[in-house]
């Protein structure tokens, strides 16, 4: 295992119990079956700082990779402290310490803490371009990271993994809004650089990737009706943000096919058409409700992104056949300038009145 270093200044005080507990990885390496002991890994893990976790990372970190590939007990304790080391790492470095097939192995651990552990690694390529880039060339660790996000039954495991999707797509993203946006408040998109966009390329226009999300999503998917639900509602929570930053990628795609086998539709209409109009029952009283909050959502923030008009034909012919039939999602639409903060609320309105055709 290759070593890394980390320049950073460095406490002198040393973490006490630290010969103990390596010590005991070694134990680990060696009977893979033996279970933790916690007060062990508490102990470090309570000491460590910015300053004093440094030089403990090529002395533990390789080990935990290790024990992780092969470890039989609930590996908690172990991801707890390997996330704690990884806190100064960045992703170029953790990548000397941990190998594409630990990452997917841990991606598809039947354990939230090794997935959540992967998700981390996998969020530190959001602090650069560059790092997203070398990110979006793993595909086999992209395929499983966003199988793993949409099927794993942890509320936990979704909410980190719909986060870092969100930040990688963030950083990565080449059309972004200049100065950022901010809804109500809340910082949808940060002022930065824009990247290169080949996390888009590789989620959007790879054929095999996005055969992925929508067949996960899709009522003709291989998920049971809970997990898919969950599945759906993740999908829908992340795409608001996404279409901040993309309103074009989202709102059409290359794959038609897929468009055949998943919405039953024969058309180029993207991501956005799919969870929006063909994605979930509406029989499905919650799904509905994250559906009504995926629209007040998407018009909330849409309402503040640069003007074009193909940005309010799409919502248009979207929010149009959305309401079709459905006189709730109308109403929730209609009301949504009420129940919006003061400030924003008339601007909000006349966008509503837009995509509505009201006016």
């Amino acid at each position: 295992m290759s070593r890394v270093a980390v320049k950073m200044d460095t406490d002198t005080t040393p973490v006490t119990g630290v010969e103990e507990l390596d010590k005991h990885l070694d134990e680990l390496l060696e009977d893979p079956s033996l279970p933790p002991n916690p007060k062990l890994f508490d102990d470090v893990e309570l000491q460590l700082t910015e300053a004093n976790t440094p030089p403990l990372i090529p002395r533990l970190l390789p080990k935990i990779t290790d024990i992780l590939k092969k470890y039989e007990q609930d590996p908690a304790h172990l991801c707890s402290l390997a996330i704690k080391l990884l806190g100064p790492v960045n992703f170029t470095q953790v990548l000397s310490l941990a190998s594409e097939d630990a990452i997917i192995q841990a991606l598809r651990s039947t354990a939230p803490s090794a997935n959540i552990l992967a998700m981390t690694v996998l969020e530190k390529a959001a602090n650069s371009p560059a790092d997203a880039a070398i990110l979006a060339m793993m595909n086999n660790v992209i395929t499983n990271f966003l199988t793993q996000w949409l099927s794993a039954p942890q509320v936990e495991v979704g909410e980190k993994g719909g986060k870092v999707l969100g930040d990688l797509l963030d950083v990565d993203s080449d059309s972004r809004p200049p100065d950022g946006l901010s809804v109500n408040g809340t910082e949808i998109v940060v002022k930065k650089p824009i990247g290169q966009g080949l996390m888009w390329r590789r989620i959007f226009h790879d054929h095999d990737i996005y055969d992925v999300i929508l067949s996960l999503c899709s009522q003709h998917g291989p998920l049971d009706i809970q997990q898919r639900s969950l599945a759906q509602g993740r999908l829908l929570r992340v795409l608001p943000r996404l279409s901040a930053l993309n309103f074009r990628t989202l709102t059409s795609t290359d794959f038609t096919d897929l468009n055949a086998r998943y919405a039953n539709i024969n058309s180029n209409a993207g991501l956005l058409h799919f969870a929006a109009l063909h994605m979930i029952d509406k029989e499905d009283l919650l799904m509905h409700l994250n559906l009504i909050d995926f629209f007040e959502a998407l018009l909330s923030i849409q309402r503040i992104t640069p003007f074009s008009a193909q940005k309010i034909d799409t919502l248009k012919q979207l929010v149009r056949e959305a309401t079709e039939q459905d006189n709730v999602l109308k109403a929730a639409i209609r009301s949504l300038p009420e129940r919006t903060v003061p400030e924003e609320a008339e601007d909000l309105g006349r966008f509503v009145e837009q995509v509505l055709d009201l006016q």
